[in-house]
C-alpha cells in the first residue's frame, strides 16, 4: 500500500517535468548548404537549446526580424522573442534571455568571425579573431553587449 501510494504521488511530478524543463527552441535559417551554420545548430543543442533547421536562406528571415543588413551574417534565428544573426555564443543567448534588455530585439555577430561559435573548427588552426555580440534594439542602434577576446 505505501508503494502504491508513493507512486500516485510522484506521478504528477514526473509528468510535469518535461514542460519545466523543456530547452528554448531556436528556429534557425540557414542556406542548405552552409557548414559553418551547422557547427553553430551543434553549438546550440549541445549548450541546452533545441533547435529546428529551416534549410531556405535566412535573408527574408532577417529582414523580417528587423535586422539591418549591415549586421547580417550567414543564419538569422529565433528565439524567446527575439532574433539572432550570425554567430551569436550561446551563453550570449542565455544572458539575453534571462536579462531581456528593454528594447531590444536581438543579438548580432556581423561576419562571420574566426574563433565564434561555428567558425572554431579544426580548419581554423586555432584561431580566435576578437569579435563583439551586439544588441540590436527596436530603433537600429546597437551597442556591444559581450566582448570576445
Amino acid at each position: 500500500m505505501i508503494q502504491r501510494r508513493t507512486l500516485l504521488l510522484s506521478a504528477p511530478l514526473w509528468a510535469a517535468a518535461p514542460h519545466a524543463l523543456a530547452a528554448p527552441r531556436v528556429e534557425v535559417f540557414k542556406d542548405p548548404n552552409c557548414g559553418c551554420c551547422t557547427d553553430w545548430v551543434k553549438h546550440m543543442n549541445a549548450n541546452g537549446f533545441a533547435t529546428r533547421v529551416h534549410a531556405e536562406g535566412n535573408n527574408a528571415a532577417r529582414a523580417r526580424a528587423g535586422i539591418p543588413k549591415s549586421l547580417g551574417s550567414c543564419h538569422t534565428a529565433f528565439v524567446g522573442g527575439y532574433a539572432l544573426e550570425g554567430h551569436v555564443p550561446a551563453a550570449d543567448v542565455q544572458r539575453l534571455l534571462k536579462e531581456r534588455p528593454a528594447g531590444a530585439i536581438g543579438l548580432a555577430v556581423p561576419g562571420m568571425p574566426v574563433g565564434s561559435p561555428g567558425m572554431d573548427g579544426a580548419v581554423y588552426g586555432g584561431r580566435r579573431d576578437p569579435y563583439d555580440t551586439l544588441l540590436v534594439l527596436a530603433n537600429g542602434q546597437t551597442r556591444v553587449f559581450q566582448s570576445h577576446r
